[in-house]
């Protein structure tokens, strides 16, 4: 066995944990293995890393790797990634989500912290489906495609993930399959080692939900469909319009190098204390916030004690 392996292993939990509840066939797997490969290549200790899920599928991988994980909220797993992130900078933080969960409920996180080019790394595992809650269709549902919300088809047509995220301000933009899942860690290295917001999308398969209502004959035959979907970023322009329909690009899609939020943020501080009138200014704020506060406080004893009062009338 490699060393590489043998390292990778240890960030799993398999005595406490395993087998995980993924469905047989399910790219969940792939992508957890893809994840834990490429920490291992970078050299981060476990004790480094924060894994930060939602809820759904995909939010069930903290609980089998070891490192710190915090299974959260539906929608709410880039709040939590920032919050852990601003506590502490030098952790490197990676959210792992589903495609409900990072674009419906979890859509206005997500915009805004491309926008911020906070140093994290988002996955979004791409299925097109709520598979854990019952195969409803999502916002990557292709149109067309069935879900037990759309049985004739969906109507509406789908999010591409990695031009939203492009659009909304990330600085790194990747995509890949389960099928190219040596491509997807090497995807989820560099979106670790990138300094600023990441995103790595991973088009994954749901056979359990997804495949059976669309009449894939098996996990199988999805990962085929990846297989012989997918054109590499390279070869993407040389195909002409017609080449292109019903197929995704995979590869480094966006790579630019922006102001990092929370460098940025202590730099204006800095700036800020070295200025004697903008550290007035700022005295000054706090000290009528506290006033604000004091006045506030005397203001709700008074009223408790004039309900206090009036109850006693009464009796």
């Amino acid at each position: 066995m490699s060393r590489s392996i043998e390292k990778a292993r240890e960030y799993l939990r398999p005595t406490k944990k395993f087998p995980t509840v993924w469905c047989p066939g399910c790219g969940l797997g792939i992508v957890q293995s893809a994840l834990v490969r490429a920490i291992s290549r970078v050299g981060v200790e476990k004790n480094a890393v924060t894994v930060v899920s939602g809820i759904g599928c995909t939010g069930r991988m903290p609980a089998y790797v070891d490192f710190n994980t915090l299974h959260t909220t539906h929608g709410r797993a880039l709040a939590f990634s920032t919050g852990v992130k601003l506590a502490s900078p030098s952790m490197t933080v990676i959210a792992v989500m589903g495609d409900g969960d990072a674009l419906a409920i979890g859509g206005n996180h997500f915009v805004h912290a491309c926008r911020r080019n906070i140093d994290m790394t988002a996955i979004v595992v791409n299925n097109s489906i709520y598979g854990m809650t019952g195969g409803q269709y999502s916002p990557t549902t292709p149109h067309g495609k069935r879900g037990t919300t759309a049985p004739y088809g969906n109507v509406e047509h789908a999010f591409d993930t990695a031009a939203l995220a492009v659009g909304a301000g990330a600085t790194f933009v990747a995509r890949t399959s389960v099928y190219h899942a040596q491509e997807a860690d090497r995807l989820i290295e560099k979106a670790i080692l990138h300094r600023g917001f990441s995103v790595v999308e991973i088009i994954s398969n749901c056979y359990t939900s997804y495949g059976r209502m669309n009449k894939y004959t098996s996990a199988v035959d999805m990962l085929r469909w990846m297989k012989e979907n997918s054109v590499p970023v390279s070869a993407w322009d040389k195909l002409p319009p017609e080449k292109r329909e019903g197929k995704f690009t995979r590869g480094v899609i966006s790579e630019k190098e922006l102001p990092e939020f929370i460098e940025a943020y202590d730099e204006q501080g800095r700036r800020l204390t070295r200025t004697p009138a903008a550290v007035e200014r700022v005295r000054d704020i706090l000290t009528a916030y506290d006033e604000n506060a004091d006045r506030l406080r005397v203001a709700d004893e008074r009223s408790g004690e004039a309900e206090s009062g009036r109850g006693e009338n009464k009796t």
